[in-house]
């Protein structure tokens, strides 16, 4: 059964950092191109970051590029996120997700349970 599960979020105050991980089972991990996602109460479901096998490629939202970094490790089937310079509005649960790319868009198949983040002081 592939499980994809996240960890290391918590409460940081803002300016902050985090760094999130979702290690992945059950699955070809190299094959995929992994990202997170983010929901915050009240709002849609967003795209944060994706990475291509092989990491060649990395793409951000505009709202955290800068701030976080989305890395992988293949041997350990494992993604991360970094994410520094928090702020308020960052605040959600993050999901970590494994897909494709058809064309210029990416396609979510695999989820993790997710973890939240919360940024206040």
């Amino acid at each position: 059964q592939v499980q994809l599960v996240e960890s290391g979020g918590g409460l940081v105050q803002p300016g902050g950092s985090l760094r999130l991980s979702c290690v992945v089972s059950e699955l070809a991990f190299g094959n995929y191109v992994m990202s997170w996602y983010r929901q915050a109460p009240g709002k849609e479901r967003e795209l944060v970051a994706t990475i291509t096998s092989n990491s060649t490629m990395t793409n951000y939202a505009d709202s955290v590029k800068g701030r976080f970094t989305i890395s992988r490790d293949d041997a350990k089937n494992t993604e991360y996120l970094q994410m520094n310079s928090l702020k308020p509005e960052d605040t959600a649960v993050y999901y970590c997700n494994a897909g494709f790319h058809y064309g210029d868009t990416y396609v979510p198949i695999w989820w993790g349970q997710g973890t939240q983040v919360t940024v206040s002081s």
